[in-house]
């Protein structure tokens, strides 16, 4: 059914009962480093939420597994306008938002893209998910079951994982509401984990996987893993399908699983229309009877249906909250630190062999040939937010993001990065000395899309732009078309010249790493530095979290000494979502599972 943006839906009242899951045994989980999360995945400053990477704000509303991860306000705003309280769940209503684009695919093993998975938390099931609640911070929250029963090992090694009784696929043809078994897990992980897959990378580590019986998987690792439930409740990595996929229907033009949401209609260029799985094995959930996720790619047009009360949430910026706060009375607010990350790259040596930037010091010039503190204060609004109530939050990235914490992400203003937090510095003439010294010749393709992350993402390309050429880099802008270009050619390292990308927000800090310096075909700049790989190796199979935290640590000041990729700062601040003043049970997830995470769980009182 195709809905309107007229209004709000009305709700019909009762109380129902909170939602139970199957508690998972703390002693045989192990959960050791790693299992209990990190960091705060966040509505990006520039509204992260791409393809393989984040849409920054005002790209995709927060819910839906992008710019907001989740959309739900786990450190609320200071002030008044903080998310309120939930009390009885109603039923009833539908659940109105929105996306800067068609999903690339529906197939959410077709591309790494931001849209894609976004689209695949409403449809499709996960071994386990982030579970989540009102009061706990993103990266507070542990893995919990979806739709397994239980996970359970004896040496953090080897794995048995029992499904939930009795889980139905949607009841659509030609599936049918079937049961799903263990069959369609292992079906999946051949997908998840093929070569060709963009994601394969990230499972390397998965020696072998079995389905034993119809509702019983075993996994063994090619080593004992700190986040081997984490790593299943990844929104970027295993949505199960039904195995009438290959081949009884194609899944880049029809959507089957066993998630909380049944796809009723998708328009193209227009919106996605979403209704409640009546046999969801959580009972209680949805609580709305649909979705309407409307396609707005101009952030004014989204503001301005989120200020009329037409949409239920928004991601909106800085400078602008002052005045949505003004025009929509109770309008409730959340901010968190960005886990989506900005950065400038390089093309990669069988691309360039000869490029400048084989030379660490031609990256080190362009590190610090960056303002950061002007880069951030570009997108904060201390003064506006300070007046409405609200407190603007920056720190900067490191090639892990500020919002994973003290747990693991280095501060590059802290006395504990050592020497190379030189390279964070605002040092334009020192830069310049060094590019002299390294010497260019002729112009230099800077690529960067500009019809994905959002208005705020093309400022700051700009604004890196003007950075380097007052290094004296002469640049050839080149802005690519997302979904034909950049998603399937600069992002996987197919480009010459110094690129400005946007990286998915992982939920496990281990995936920056993979994403960055792994063997996957998204390692942009094809970057295998012999010091990261090993300290990569050691860190996923350190138990020990200190331990653990040392090696992260350790792969930081390694990039920050050679600059394979410039941290920037656009990601970096809080990033402000506002949420409908009816809108109930608000809370936060990170990367893209929102709609089972978060939107499942929202209510509406009105």
């Amino acid at each position: 059914m195709m809905h309107s943006l007229e209004g709000l839906e009305r709700v019909h009242s009762h109380g129902i009962s909170s939602w139970s899951r199957a508690a998972l045994s703390r002693r045989r989980l192990l959960r050791s480093a790693g299992v209990a999360g990190a960091g705060l995945a966040g509505a990006a400053l520039i509204g992260c939420g791409g393809d393989d990477d984040p849409e920054p704000s005002g790209t995709t509303a927060p819910g839906t597994g992008t710019a907001a991860a989740g959309g739900s306000p786990g450190a609320s705003a200071t002030g008044a306008a903080s998310p309120a309280a939930s009390g009885e769940p109603k039923r009833g209503g539908t659940y109105r938002s929105f996306t800067s684009g068609d999903p690339p695919t529906l197939d959410p093993y077709g591309n790494a893209s931001t849209g894609t998975k976004t689209f695949a938390a409403y449809v499709y099931s996960r071994l386990f998910q982030i579970e989540t609640a009102p009061d706990v911070q993103s990266y507070a929250a542990l893995p919990g079951p979806d739709l397994a029963e239980s996970g359970e090992t004896d040496d953090g090694q080897h794995w048995t994982v029992k499904l939930r009784p009795g889980v139905k696929f949607h009841n659509v043809d030609p599936v049918n509401g079937r049961e799903v078994t263990a069959e369609d897990v292992l079906f999946s992980w051949q997908r998840v984990s093929a070569p060709e897959s963009h994601t394969a990378g990230q499972v390397a580590h998965f020696a072998d996987v079995q389905a034993v019986d119809d509702s019983t998987l075993s996994f063994a690792l090619s080593a004992p893993s700190p986040t081997f439930l984490e790593t299943l409740a990844d929104s970027n990595l295993l949505w199960v399908m039904p195995t009438e996929s290959d081949g009884g229907f194609n899944p880049q033009e029809k959507a089957i699983g066993s998630g909380p949401w049944v796809l009723d209609n998708y328009s193209i260029a227009s919106q996605l229309n979403f209704k409640a799985h009546p046999d969801y094995y959580n009972a209680d959930l949805p609580y709305m009877d649909g979705a309407d996720l409307f396609i707005i790619p101009e952030y004014a047009n989204q503001i301005a249906q989120f200020r009329a009360g037409n949409l239920h949430t928004a991601t909106v910026n800085f400078d602008d909250v002052p005045d949505v706060n003004a025009d929509l009375s109770g309008v409730q607010w959340s901010a968190e630190p960005s886990n989506a990350l900005v950065f400038i790259y390089f093309s990669p040596e069988d691309m360039e062999p000869d490029a400048p930037w084989r030379d660490e010091r031609f990256r080190r010039a362009v590190s610090m040939s960056l303002d950061r503190a002007g880069l951030a204060a570009l997108g904060t609004n201390r003064e506006g937010l300070l007046a409405v109530g609200l407190e603007p939050h920056v720190e900067w990235n490191n090639i892990i993001p500020a919002a994973f914490g003290d747990r693991w992400w280095l501060d590059p203003l802290g006395e504990s990065h050592g020497p190379s937090a030189a390279n964070f510095e605002y040092q334009p003439d020192e830069a310049r000395k060094l590019v002299e010294a390294v010497g260019t010749q002729g112009s230099i393709p800077y690529v960067y899309t500009n019809n994905r992350y959002g208005v705020r993402f093309g400022l700051f390309a700009e604004a890196l732009h003007q950075f380097m050429t007052d290094i004296g880099l002469e640049l050839e802008t080149q802005v690519q078309d997302y979904n034909s270009q950049y998603i399937t050619q600069t992002f996987l390292g197919n480009f010459k010249g110094i690129a400005f990308g946007a990286s998915t927000p992982f939920p496990e800090v281990g995936g920056y790493v993979e994403r960055f310096f792994g063997e996957g075909e998204t390692n942009h700049g094809r970057v295998h530095d012999p010091e990261i790989t090993s300290l990569h190796e050691q860190q996923r199979v350190e138990l020990d979290e200190p331990a653990r935290r040392e090696h992260i640590h350790n792969i930081q000041r390694r990039n920050a000494d050679q600059m394979f990729y410039v941290p920037a700062q656009g990601s970096a601040g809080a990033g402000w979502v506002g949420f409908h003043p009816a809108l109930r049970d608000l809370r936060r997830t990170r990367a893209y599972g929102g709609a089972t995470e978060s939107i499942a769980h929202y209510w509406l009182d009105a």
